[in-house]
C-alpha cells in the first residue's frame, strides 16, 4: 500500500509536457499494482462512456476491478461537444487523481466568486456576491477527452456497442450484458460481477426496475451558447466590461420571469444560458436537445434586445449555433442498486442545472463507489450497500434543491409575484445562493406544479421562443 501511495504521489507530480509518458506509465503501473493488491478484482461493466462513465472506469480501476465500458457512440467526436460546467473542490481533486494536475488544471479556470444581479430595464444591480464559491470552470468535451485519454489501456472502452438487454440470474454472482455491435449490430455478450449504469437520463437499467418513472418538465427551456473570443473580440471585450469579474466569476442575471448565466471557459470562451418559460416544446425521441432554427433564433435575438443587458445581448447574437435544451428532471429514488446492478450519475438522479450539480454528481458517486469497494475489499454487496446509503440522501437533496432554485428564479413559484427581487429581504435573497444547497431542506420548501397541463405561465419579460 506504501508503493501505491508513492505510485500516486509521483503521477500527480508529472505536470510537464515532457513527463506525459512518465504520467500514462504511472498509470498502467499503479493500476496493475493496486489489482495485485487490493482483495477485489472484481470484474466491473460500465454502460456509457460519457463523463459519468468514464468517472466510474477510473474509480473502479483505482479499487483494483477489471472494467470494461460500452459506449454506443461510434467514436469521440473531435468536434467540440457540449458546453460549459462548474465543478467544485472535492471533485476537481477527483479528476486530478485519476488523470493529473497539470492536464486538469489546463482545461480549467478558477471559478471563485458567485453573483446574483437583478435586471430592470437592462440595468443591472447585484444582489448577492459570494466570494467563496471555490468551484472550476471547464467545457464538456475538455474534461471527457482528459478522462478517455487518461485511461491506462484504450481498449478499456468499446466503442459502437449498443446494450440492449442484461440479466441477473437469482444466486449467481454474475450479471450477463448483450450489446448490438457497429453497424451490423452483431450480438454480442459479456459478463461482470458488477454492472454500473451510467447511460444517461433515460437509462434503459433504470427503466428495467422502474418502468413506471416519468421525467418531469420543468417548465422552461435553456438557450445554450458558447463563443470563442477570437470571433468577436469587440463584443468580448464589452462584455468583461460589463461584467468586470469574467474570469474567475459565475454570473447569474434575473430579470421578471426568467435568468441568464453567464462565466468564461479557458481558452478564451465566453459560456451563457437564459432559461424561458414555456409549455414543453415537442421532442424526437428521448434527447432533451432542440435544433434551433434561423426563425427560432432570430426571435430570440430580438427577445434578448428587450431584456438583457445590450452587452449579454450582443453576445447571444453573435454566438454561432446556438441550441435549446427542455428542462427536465425526475423524482429522486429511493434505491440505487438492484442485487450487482447499480445506478450511477443520470442514470440515478436527472437533476436539472441550476445548482451546477448534473455532472458534480456523477463524478462524486464515480468517486464514492470506487472508495466503498476499496474499502470493503472482495464484499462487493456490503460495498455497493454503502454506496447507496451515502449517495441517496445527498443526491435527493442536491435534486430537489436544484428544482426549487429554479423555480424561484423562473418566478414560477409565486405566479402572482414573479419578480420579487427588487423588493425581496436579506432572508430571501440569501436564498438564491448556491452555499445554502447543502442546508436545503426539502420538507421546508413549497414546489410548484410545472406539468404541461398545469402549469400557470406568469407574465414575464420573455416570450414563448419554440
Amino acid at each position: 500500500m506504501q508503493y501505491i501511495a508513492c505510485m500516486q504521489t509521483w503521477q500527480s507530480q508529472c505536470t510537464t509536457p515532457k513527463s506525459a509518458r512518465f504520467q500514462r506509465l504511472a498509470r498502467l503501473l499503479l493500476v496493475s499494482v493496486t489489482d495485485v493488491t487490493m482483495a477485489s478484482k472484481i470484474s466491473a461493466l460500465v454502460i456509457g462512456g460519457s463523463i459519468g462513465g468514464l468517472s466510474a472506469a477510473h474509480a473502479l480501476l483505482r479499487a483494483g476491478c477489471r472494467v470494461t465500458v460500452l459506449e454506443r457512440a461510434p467514436a469521440v467526436s473531435g468536434n467540440s461537444l457540449g458546453a460549459g460546467l462548474g465543478l467544485e473542490e472535492s471533485v476537481c481533486d477527483l479528476l486530478r487523481s485519476w488523470t493529473s494536475k497539470a492536464d486538469f488544471d489546463k482545461n480549467s479556470l478558477p471559478l471563485h466568486t458567485e453573483v446574483n444581479r437583478v435586471i430592470e430595464n437592462r440595468q443591472a444591480n447585484v444582489l448577492t456576491h459570494d466570494s467563496s464559491y471555490r468551484h472550476r470552470s471547464t467545457h464538456w468535451s475538455n474534461i471527457h477527452h482528459t478522462l478517455l485519454h487518461a485511461l491506462p489501456d484504450q481498449s478499456i472502452i468499446h466503442f459502437h456497442h449498443t446494450v440492449t438487454d442484461f440479466h441477473q440470474a437469482e444466486g449467481s454472482n454474475q450479471v450477463r450484458v448483450t450489446a448490438e455491435v457497429g453497424e451490423q449490430k452483431e450480438l454480442k455478450t459479456f459478463e461482470g460481477e458488477l454492472l454500473v449504469a451510467a447511460d444517461g437520463s433515460m437509462s434503459q437499467v433504470r427503466a428495467k426496475f422502474r418502468p413506471q418513472d416519468k421525467r418531469r418538465y420543468s417548465g422552461y427551456i435553456a438557450w445554450r451558447g458558447v463563443m470563442q473570443v477570437r470571433e468577436n473580440p469587440e463584443v468580448a471585450a464589452a462584455v468583461r466590461k460589463a461584467y468586470a469579474g469574467m474570469g474567475d466569476t459565475l454570473y447569474f442575471d434575473l430579470a421578471k420571469g426568467t435568468h441568464s448565466v453567464l462565466y468564461e471557459l479557458p481558452e478564451e470562451r465566453l459560456n451563457w444560458l437564459w432559461y424561458v418559460n414555456q409549455p414543453q416544446p415537442e421532442l424526437q425521441g428521448s434527447s432533451v436537445t432542440l435544433k434551433a432554427t434561423e426563425d427560432r433564433i432570430q426571435h430570440m435575438h430580438r427577445e434578448a434586445d428587450q431584456i438583457w443587458p445590450p452587452e449579454l445581448a450582443q453576445l447571444m447574437q453573435a454566438t454561432k449555433s446556438p441550441f435549446i435544451n427542455a428542462i427536465f428532471d425526475r423524482e429522486p429514488l429511493d434505491q440505487f442498486v438492484w442485487g450487482r446492478v447499480a445506478l450511477l450519475g443520470e442514470a440515478a438522479h436527472p437533476t436539472t442545472p441550476h445548482g451546477l450539480r448534473s455532472t458534480n454528481m456523477a463524478i462524486s458517486d464515480a468517486g464514492k463507489l470506487g472508495a466503498a469497494i476499496s474499502q470493503h475489499g472482495g464484499d462487493l454487496q456490503a460495498a455497493l450497500q454503502e454506496y447507496q446509503q451515502e449517495r441517496l440522501p445527498q443526491t435527493a437533496k442536491e435534486v430537489l434543491f436544484s428544482r426549487w432554485l429554479g423555480q424561484m428564479k423562473q418566478g414560477l413559484q409565486n405566479p402572482d409575484d414573479p419578480f420579487p427581487w427588487p423588493h425581496a429581504d436579506k432572508t430571501m435573497l440569501h436564498q438564491l445562493q448556491q452555499s445554502n444547497m447543502q442546508s436545503f431542506d426539502a420538507s421546508k420548501h413549497a414546489f410548484a406544479t410545472t406539468n404541461t397541463e398545469s402549469t400557470v405561465f406568469p407574465n414575464t419579460s420573455a416570450s414563448r421562443i419554440c
